[in-house]
């Protein structure tokens, strides 16, 4: 076979990007609201103290981690650092509970762990199929544990578990993926500046912050 060049694949490089970019401008068009409403409710909870968690599988797993590592750390503020776990992260326990346990209980046995009531739970998985997540979202609403879903257009029952729902208009892995971690982008940006205010200055309200238009 001859050798793949740049032009052979132009078409098709501006397809996918053209298909990232209708995903995500679908998220601009019909999210805004409910990422207020998440953004805010993750920064009062930060704020009194409460933990974020974070789960799911494969692609999902490095977008959990992703997004409690933006908190933990820093997004754009140098600011204390802000109460945010993934469950993916920690090899013993997850291979000690699949072994002993079952790989179905990674997730909400870490939760029964080391949750309280007031902790809120992101779970993240494209298909709304991975049981373990619907465990850990299962062992949140019976623990007081408010629960937000990620997923795409096949998750609809997953969605309909939860507290609050993203549900990106994609049934592409990928794509859902990339609109997942602009979501957890977001959230971090908002709740970081709803707490800390801009450049790190004394708090101000999330529904100011919302309301400033993130300035």
């Amino acid at each position: 076979m001859p050798e793949t060049t740049a032009a052979d694949l132009a078409a098709e490089a501006r397809r996918y990007l053209d298909t990232t970019a209708a995903t995500l401008a679908a998220l601009a068009r019909d999210e805004v609201d409910r990422l207020a409403l998440v953004s805010a409710l993750l920064a009062n909870r930060l704020r009194a103290g409460q933990t974020l968690f974070t789960c799911g599988n494969g692609g999902s797993a490095a977008d959990a981690q992703h997004i409690a590592a933006e908190l933990s750390g820093k997004f754009y503020l140098h600011r204390p650092g802000l109460p945010a776990m993934a469950l993916t992260t920690n090899t013993s326990a997850l291979t000690a509970i699949a072994n002993d346990f079952s790989y179905d209980e990674v997730f909400s046995r870490q939760l029964e762990a080391q949750a309280r009531p007031g902790d809120v739970l992101f779970a993240l998985t494209t298909s709304g199929r991975s049981p373990n997540c619907r465990k850990a979202v299962e062992w949140s609403q019976a623990n007081g544990v408010t629960t937000v879903a990620f997923t795409g257009t096949k998750g609809a029952d997953f969605a309909a578990l939860c507290d609050h729902a993203f549900v990106v208009a994609s049934d592409d892995t990928p794509h859902i993926q990339e609109a997942h971690i602009t979501l957890g982008h977001a959230l971090c940006a908002l709740a970081e500046a709803a707490i800390y205010g801009p450049g790190g200055t004394p708090p101000r309200t999330a529904r100011a912050i919302l309301s400033a238009g993130g300035r």
